[in-house]
């Protein structure tokens, strides 16, 4: 048996090169295959037909393995190296997904004013707009943290958030 598998794990890594065309790919479908044969190679009764069956079954194992790659790119490259060019290598350039610098000054800016209006706020209604609105805590937990019952915790959250609206209505 072990002699079989060996000579039919040279057949199968061949074949299954030529099929699936990647060496990495060739030797994953190969072990498909050999596992599958050894687990069935008790139903193939006729010698003649062994050899069909592994072929078979590569063929069949490859384009599984085809079927899962089918959004993947053909070729990886790699941002280090670059790409391979007549001269040499290219580097790549990578977008830079961060925001841009005016974003960043306006965000800045907004942050600056919002803390600001936040800074003017009572202390009672500071501690419960940032519990609630920043931490998200419920009002529940914000009721439970501040001694103050779940209705005044909406009432305190709702003049906060008008107090803020009218600070920063000039924005």
């Amino acid at each position: 048996m072990e002699a079989l598998l060996l000579r039919a794990q040279e057949v199968a890594y061949r074949f299954s090169l030529l099929v699936c065309g990647h060496p990495e790919d060739a030797e994953d479908v190969m072990q498909d295959a050999l596992l599958k044969t050894y687990q069935h190679v008790g139903r193939i009764s006729e010698p003649d037909a062994f050899r069909t069956w592994l072929y078979t079954t590569v063929r069949n194992a490859c384009l599984m393995k085809r079927r899962r790659r089918v959004g993947e790119p053909a070729v990886f490259v790699s941002v280090e190296h670059g790409i391979d060019a007549d001269g040499g290598s290219v580097p790549i350039d990578v977008a830079d997904s961060s925001r841009s610098a005016d974003q960043r000054l306006v965000d800045d800016w907004m942050d600056g004013r919002l803390r600001q209006a936040l800074n003017h706020l009572p202390p009672s209604y500071r501690m419960i707009v940032v519990m609630r609105e920043i931490e998200g805590l419920t009002t529940r937990e914000v009721a439970a943290i501040t001694g103050v019952s779940e209705s005044n915790v909406k009432q305190r959250l709702h003049r906060a958030r008008l107090m803020l609206q009218k600070q920063l209505q000039d924005v």
